[in-house]
């Protein structure tokens, strides 16, 4: 199905597509997967102060739009190209000329993927860490599109080897990217801030960075219309003075990065793609 996929999206007019997938699929899927509608609803409801009938269609607007992100992915990988309006990528660019390492962290908002495909340079080789657990096809048209791109994919799943491999990555200097926005099992956490509200994020891409002592940039790739993505690229400011330590240099990171997905994630509300209750009270 998935390959079919790819072949239809590389010719079919994407709002014929995206009509029917909002009067079929998104219903469905709001019908039969609960616990993604109500983290949703909670979202816009408790965060984001909607009315119980506005946050209703919220949900749905936000389905329609995950979906929407979705199928821009294999319409990627059948060769379709989208229209870019990129914001605060010189820095980036600037430190790809220098010796050493950094570090890029997405979130599951918009459609970071994209950014792997898109903001590409050849100073640098970019290791980005990706779930292991994807479809063949999905793994098959990355590695395709990925292989010109002059970035290297590290799959989690195999022991602690991919930590050994980022590690290695940001001593030769070369770059390092990964979502910083969710917590899976027993993975330690650092306590941030997001939409004001008490949240976890991950520890370890941040304590990675304090560790190495590299910077940090954080990417949001959000959709605006049916053809175009704005690209947002920050680097996260902390003070020296008071962060002396790797932890809390770590800690100041990932507030940094809270408050910026925070931003995003008012101006996107509807590309809020963490169907789970993310806040701790929650």
């Amino acid at each position: 199905m998935q390959k079919s996929l790819v072949y239809a999206l590389a010719w079919l007019p994407l709002p014929f597509v995206y009509c029917g997938m909002a009067i079929f699929v998104v219903p469905f899927y709001m019908l039969f997967n609960h616990q993604g509608y109500l983290s949703q609803y909670h979202f816009f409801r408790q965060r984001l102060s909607r009315s119980p009938l506005c946050a209703f269609f919220d949900v749905y607007l936000n389905h329609c739009r995950f979906g929407q992100i979705i199928l821009d992915r294999f319409a990627f990988y059948g060769g379709r190209r989208f229209k870019l309006i990129v914001e605060g990528n010189e820095r980036f660019m600037a430190m790809t000329h220098e010796p050493h390492g950094f570090m890029q962290l997405g979130a599951h908002v918009g459609n970071f993927e994209l950014c792997g495909y898109i903001l590409t340079q050849d100073r640098k080789p970019i290791n980005a860490l990706v779930f292991s657990g994807e479809t063949g096809t999905v793994m098959e048209n990355r590695t395709r599109v990925f292989q010109h791109q002059n970035l290297r994919l590290i799959l989690t799943g195999n022991g602690m080897d991919h930590i050994f491999e980022l590690n290695r990555a940001l001593a030769d200097g070369e770059i390092v990217s990964m979502h910083g926005d969710r917590v899976f099992g027993s993975q330690k956490t650092v306590s941030v801030k997001v939409l004001d509200a008490p949240a976890q994020l991950p520890l370890g891409p941040y304590l990675l960075a304090a560790t190495r002592e590299v910077p940090v940039f954080c990417t949001f790739v959000m959709k605006e219309t049916t053809n175009t993505y704005h690209v947002f690229v920050r680097l996260l400011e902390i003070n020296a003075e008071e962060t002396t330590t790797v932890r809390q240099r770590a800690a100041a990171l990932a507030q940094a990065f809270a408050d910026n997905l925070s931003e995003i994630v008012r101006r996107y509300p509807h590309q809020w793609l963490n169907y789970y209750e993310f806040w701790q009270h929650e």
